[in-house]
């Protein structure tokens, strides 16, 4: 008797840029704003790229982000740009617009935050070899905090329509429990976000007597 080995389908995930906020703390154009040898959201875009396909980049109050970012995945990606109408209503607007956007295809997608510049782009790969049947939501894990991008199942794009205002994925993933995959990592970078301008300068020059 021969044996068959079955096959597993293989796994397709979006991946979703969040950028449509405003940037009030930063004096705005946060996104938008020289970092390294581009812009702060230059590495998300190509954290997003290297992460699934298509890259949906959610935008709102910086027109210059949708420029940004056909110029940037030209080429390298499949994108689709959202127009949030309502960004000012906060992060869960973009987020829900953004998941809805997601081709059925697909079957989750890789949440990233436009001003986190400094993930490894090896991260991706990680959480999405990571991922089993079960999971509702891959995330990496530094010092035992929970950091970005997250992989979350379609099975959970559903209950992100409870989120309201400035609330973002992380009270859903909260709650998840063992459907909740953690990956740990060495990198700090999966934890670091652009707020204010002082971020822009690295942390061993602002140390500096």
């Amino acid at each position: 008797m021969v044996s068959q080995v079955s096959k597993q389908k293989p796994r397709r995930f979006a991946a979703i840029v969040l950028a449509a906020g405003a940037g009030r703390r930063f004096g705005g154009a946060k996104l938008t704003a020289p970092f390294g040898e581009g812009v702060v959201i230059d590495s998300a875009l190509d954290l997003a790229a290297a992460a699934g396909t298509p890259v949906i980049v959610a935008i709102g109050a910086d027109p210059q982000v949708a420029a940004r970012a056909r110029a940037r995945l030209k080429d390298k990606a499949e994108l689709i740009i959202v127009e949030v109408a309502s960004w000012d209503l906060g992060l869960s607007k973009s987020l829900r617009a953004a998941v809805a956007a997601v081709p059925k295809a697909c079957d989750g997608a890789f949440i990233c935050l436009g001003d986190m510049p400094k993930i490894p782009h090896a991260i991706p790969s990680r959480l999405a070899s990571a991922f089993e049947e079960t999971d509702l939501a891959v995330a990496p894990f530094y010092q035992g905090l929970r950091g970005h991008p997250v992989l979350i199942s379609r099975a959970l794009f559903s209950r992100l329509d409870g989120l309201k205002g400035d609330q973002g994925a992380g009270r859903i993933l909260d709650g998840l429990g063992p459907a909740l995959r953690r990956v740990d990592t060495d990198h700090a970078g999966i934890g670091f976000d652009i707020d204010t301008q002082a971020d822009l300068t690295p942390k061993s020059e602002t140390s500096r007597p």
